[in-house]
């Protein structure tokens, strides 16, 4: 943005850097600066979100799970919220939607699904949801008026955002009797899709699923998307293109896929890359892909690939 480069190491290390030479414009040590925080266990994880002269950044901490600093100087403009513990702000980044009259900017920390104004910081809204470890990871998932988020321990929960006045209710929330026995959906990284009436997601064993929104009941399942059996941490990103879906496996394969009410369907499928990180007893590759000028970027531990999606 404007020739600028905004990044977050993962232990609190925020830059703004000239995009064309590297140089540092301004930076920022987050747990120096901020006396609460503290690294999560898994590092920091959420991205930036760069909204008008606002960088907004989950920090962290009493009064700091989110900072809002000015782009070009770095100058705080506004904290809120609190998140403290050893996993922080948690691993989930900031959305901004329009709902109820209101831009509002949807966070989600390991204690509770929240709603602030962007511009200034004050709260609209807060739905309590306790995430065991500290797993709030999935990115919110924003349709309409419905706002969804799901967890590993903890299952998902369905919001309704209101249409008149920036307030939400609950839908639904389920979870199953632990992270193996579950409920309706028990996402580990992977952010679920809304389609219509249905969620499609990635499930705490690696299974996939399609639920019916209304009220979150599976209506199909398959282990196909992921390493092809029950694995504990079993992960897919999945990105939606126009008539169907991208998934990137856990197993390094990128893999094209329709999905409806009645089940999912393989199209293609590449290896992209060797599996190079360690996950019970598996290697596995837990970066999500970019997609960009029709090509699509992934990385393990040892590389990065760019392949052309063209055809």
């Amino acid at each position: 943005m404007d020739g600028r480069l905004y990044t977050l190491g993962s232990e609190g290390h925020l830059f703004c850097l000239d995009a064309a030479k590297g140089d540092v414009i301004w930076g920022k040590q987050l747990k120096v600066e901020y006396e609460h925080a503290q690294s999560p266990v898994w590092g920091y994880s959420s991205n930036l979100l760069l909204d008008g002269d606002r960088l907004i950044c989950q920090v962290g901490g009493k009064g700091t799970a989110v900072v809002a600093f000015h782009k070009d100087t770095g100058k705080e403009i506004w904290r809120a919220l609190d998140s403290e513990g050893p996993h922080g702000p948690g691993y989930s980044s900031p959305v901004i939607v329009e709902a109820g009259g209101k831009r509002q900017l949807i966070v989600w920390h390991p204690s509770a699904l929240c709603s602030l104004d962007p511009v200034t910081g004050k709260e609209y809204w807060t739905q309590p949801f306790e995430s065991n470890q500290g797993l709030s990871v999935a990115t919110p998932r924003v349709d309409g008026d419905r706002l969804l988020i799901s967890s590993f321990y903890n299952g998902s929960l369905l919001m309704k955002l209101d249409h008149d006045q920036p307030t939400a209710s609950v839908i639904w929330k389920r979870h199953g009797q632990n992270e193996k026995i579950t409920d309706a959906l028990h996402c580990i990284i992977s952010t679920p899709v809304i389609e219509g009436d249905y969620i499609y997601g990635v499930d705490s064993y690696g299974e996939t699923r399609g639920l019916d929104i209304k009220n979150g009941d599976r209506l199909w399942s398959t282990f196909e998307p992921t390493s092809g059996i029950s694995a504990r941490w079993g992960n897919a990103f999945i990105v939606k293109h126009e008539d169907r879906y991208v998934f990137f496996s856990e197993q390094g394969d990128l893999i094209l896929a329709t999905m409806t009410p009645k089940g999912y369907t393989e199209i293609s499928r590449a290896h992209l890359l060797e599996p190079t990180g360690p996950a019970q007893r598996r290697d596995v590759v837990w970066s999500h892909p970019a997609f960009a000028h029709k090509n699509v970027y992934a990385r393990n531990d040892k590389e990065i690939v760019s392949v052309s999606l063209a055809k």
